[in-house]
């Protein structure tokens, strides 16, 4: 037997009376550690000295993960949902971590291409399968709380920068000194890809799927689906993007996102700046200011995540996007107006700006299956991840060239420089705000025959 068989789906099957709840620490050991991209402003400026070049071009390096994510996701997810968790999880492992080591030669070699290709698509590809394996597998798991269930995986993803942020803060400090540079930074990557690895086995060698026709004690379906929104038809991933609905939902997630990424690609820069106006200049003062409230703000992403997500099996799921698109429009407005005159304000509306964030990604799974049933939930929860891959590229991208265009460098930017970008992050979640007034239930003509989805569940 191969020593790889323990990785095939039929291996991971649940034994009888096994507890759905050891399932959540599994997709946290991945989600924790594919977290960390949400901590690459950390040593953003460190790489731009490094390679003698922009903000926007460093930026690329975050930006080709995510697009490299989404694709990755879209490409594989109905190979995932036929392989199960525990492969997919494996082959994020090595991606990810390998990811990591390539990036490192990259910089200890001066080639931006070599990181772009290591963290960006190597990592990318880690990232993609290691966040929607997780997710797909709790909402089997959780059929009467999906937004619970989604919420306790996704959860981990933003928490990852909480660890990450200040660990590699140490970390470049260890290697490089308080005016750390490029060399202490591929040392990190090193490391990080190291620890990594490891910790995402844990969740490789613990994670199941449940047994055919398992559903936990006291579930009733009926009662379940007497919601308006939430259907007991099943949707295939083909058929999903033949639906209004998908695109709508996709440009929902977009406008959500793109607002909060460029935000929080740019977390550690821009807060340093808001800080330095507030503290009369002290630059010193700002930095180490900014690199705590980095970690804060991965607090209001984790929290998001689970608090809000949790919230819309309550609430319903539309209504959920209202208040995140809704209020995110006007937390922006409030950044963008009182600017670095108060700081307790400017954090308060930032932390919840970020929980939105969170919250609209934890939340996006339980709306596709409200809408698409479980079906191939994994797999269209793939392809709607596009929408986070072209985020990534809108959003730091709309941040980092209007910066850029001040001329100025990027250590002398002030609070106020921040203010154009902010204001179109407002007219995105507009957009976004009508999109998801629009969604309605899916047509009857796109639901698959039961007899199909019976058949498709009894062979896996």
């Amino acid at each position: 037997m191969s020593a790889l068989n323990f990785l095939d789906r039929e291996h991971s099957v649940a034994p009888p009376g096994y507890s759905r709840w050891l399932i959540p620490p599994a997709a946290l050991a991945i989600h924790l550690c594919i977290g960390q991209v949400y901590a690459t402003s950390v040593y953003k400026i460190a790489l731009v000295e490094h390679f003698d070049t922009s903000l926007t071009a460093v930026g690329y390096i975050f930006s080709v993960a995510i697009v490299v994510l989404g694709v990755s996701a879209a490409l594989f997810g109905t190979w995932v949902d036929r392989v199960g968790p525990r492969r997919t999880m494996f082959t994020a492992a090595c991606c990810w971590g390998a990811g990591f080591l390539v990036a490192a030669l990259g910089i200890q070699l001066g080639q931006l291409w070599i990181v772009y290709l290591g963290y960006g698509v190597l990592g990318g590809i880690g990232l993609g399968l290691g966040y929607i394996s997780p997710v797909s597998t709790l909402i089997k798991w959780f059929p009467d709380r999906p937004g619970l269930a989604t919420g306790m995986a996704i959860m981990g993803f933003g928490g990852g920068a909480m660890v990450a942020s200040p660990l590699s803060q140490e970390l470049l400090v260890a290697f490089g000194g308080s005016e750390f540079g490029g060399d202490a930074v591929m040392k990190l990557f090193v490391t990080l890809g190291i620890v990594y690895f490891a910790f995402m086995m844990f969740g490789v060698f613990t994670v199941r799927v449940p047994a055919p026709g398992w559903a936990p004690a006291g579930y009733d379906p009926e009662a379940a689906t007497q919601k308006k929104m939430v259907t007991r038809a099943h949707v295939s991933a083909a058929n999903s993007i033949r639906t209004p609905q998908f695109w709508l939902v996709w440009i929902v997630l977009f406008c959500n996102v793109t607002a909060g990424i460029g935000i929080l690609e740019n977390a550690q820069p821009m807060l340093r700046d808001f800080f330095r106006d507030a503290t009369t200049g002290d630059s010193a003062v700002a930095a180490g200011t900014a690199a705590g409230f980095v970690g804060l703000l991965s607090l209001g992403n984790m929290g998001g995540r689970f608090v809000w997500s949790s919230v819309s099996d309550y609430i319903g799921r539309k209504m959920t996007y209202l208040m995140y698109l809704g209020g995110g429009m006007l937390l922006f407005f409030g950044v963008s107006a009182i600017g670095s005159s108060s700081t307790a304000v400017f954090v308060a509306l930032m932390f919840l700006i970020i929980s939105f964030y969170g919250g609209g990604f934890a939340t996006v799974p339980a709306y596709l299956r409200d809408l698409f049933g479980t079906f191939q939930v994994g797999a269209i929860h793939g392809r709607l991840l596009t929408a986070w891959s072209a985020a990534g590229v809108a959003g730091p991208l709309i941040i980092n060239a209007i910066l850029d265009a001040q001329g100025k460098e990027p250590g002398a930017l002030l609070a106020g420089d921040y203010r154009s970008p902010i204001l179109i992050m407002v007219a995105i979640l507009a957009v976004g705000f009508v999109a998801n007034l629009l969604i309605k239930p899916v047509a009857e003509r796109f639901h698959e025959p039961e007899d199909v989805v019976e058949a498709a569940g009894t062979a896996r």
